[in-house]
């Protein structure tokens, strides 16, 4: 098959923990094409098909020089027998209309992994509101005096902007209240963007799940993302350890749950958040942590994507 990665900029992937990476090494034993773009590179001109400028790369197996570009061209979208979406957030207005070229590529035929309708519809953090059922005391607001309301009910709160990666922007306040206003200002930009709030669970001490989802099965492990040195959170990003564990049962439930559902609506690979019992977040735009699992357990996260991912192509030609 012909793949074609949209992603950031190849030479800032970190290849020892890179799911993009993972998934491209995995494609490569099997002989598929290795082709890559930035989202900047997508263009659409009247009367024609959605394109890219493409690079077509070849592994070489070393760790720091890790591939080599064999060709350039432009490359319709539709010529390619998959198209894989996997630009890091935020999730901005770039990134939106990024979708909606990545759209009209599918009208044209184009396979586009996850399909970018699904991107849309689930922003990573809002998404979690769909499953009441499974997350914490939650709420979604601008206005600083609901924030407050929402402290003085539940007192121990975190905030965080809807459009962070990697545990950025993240705050909690404690009992006291200390800095609360302050931080709801800053976050909100004085009442002018959307933020959400959540009551603070204590279980983030025994990690941060990441739980990966391949065409609705889960992969039957999970990385536990531990907060370290008196962080409260447990992102990587954030310095936080990831330690491979077995599916609890309320990890399990979850995913079974939502796997189904998610599936259906063209999101091929979803990363579920989970704290304790409590979903947290839906990430659907570049779910990681293939490496750290297989690494820990060998368990081949790639090995399964890619099967899955040559089903699906397959299935839509």
């Amino acid at each position: 098959m012909k793949l074609l990665f949209i992603a950031d900029p190849l030479d800032t992937f970190k290849t020892h923990k890179d799911s993009t990476f993972a998934m491209m090494r995995e494609a490569a034993t099997r002989g598929h094409e290795l082709w890559a773009c930035e989202p900047r590179e997508l263009v659409w001109r009247r009367g024609s098909q959605v394109s890219t400028r493409a690079r077509r790369i070849q592994l070489t197996g070393d760790a720091h020089d890790w591939y080599d570009e064999m060709d350039a061209t432009e490359l319709a979208l539709c010529q390619t027998d998959a198209v894989l979406m996997r630009k890091d957030p935020p999730f901005d207005a770039e990134y939106l209309y990024a979708t909606h070229l990545l759209t009209q590529a599918e009208r044209e035929g184009a396979r586009v992994f996850n399909r970018p309708e699904a991107l849309r519809a689930h922003p990573e953090k809002l998404a979690i509101m769909e499953f009441p059922e499974h997350i914490a005391p939650t709420l979604v607001t601008r206005e600083i005096a609901a924030i407050r309301a929402f402290h003085d009910q539940h007192r121990d709160i975190i905030l965080k902007p809807l459009d962070g990666m990697g545990g950025m922007g993240i705050f909690r306040v404690k009992d006291d209240g200390l800095n609360l206003g302050s931080i709801a200002e800053t976050l909100t930009h004085d009442g002018q963007q959307t933020i959400m709030v959540q009551a603070f669970l204590p279980a983030i001490a025994e990690g941060d799940k990441r739980v990966l989802l391949i065409n609705g099965e889960p992969v039957p492990y999970a990385l536990a993302r531990i907060p370290q040195g008196g962080e409260v959170r447990g992102n990587l990003a954030a310095g936080g350890k990831g330690v491979a564990q077995p599916l609890g049962e309320a990890d399990r439930a979850i995913a079974m749950h939502l796997g189904p559902i998610l599936a259906a609506r063209g999101l091929l690979l979803v990363g579920l958040d989970i704290i304790g019992d409590r979903l947290t977040e839906i990430n659907v735009t570049s779910p990681t942590c293939f490496q750290e699992i297989t690494d820990q357990t060998g368990f081949n996260v790639a090995q399964r994507f890619v099967d899955a991912l040559e089903a699906a192509a397959a299935a839509a030609s």
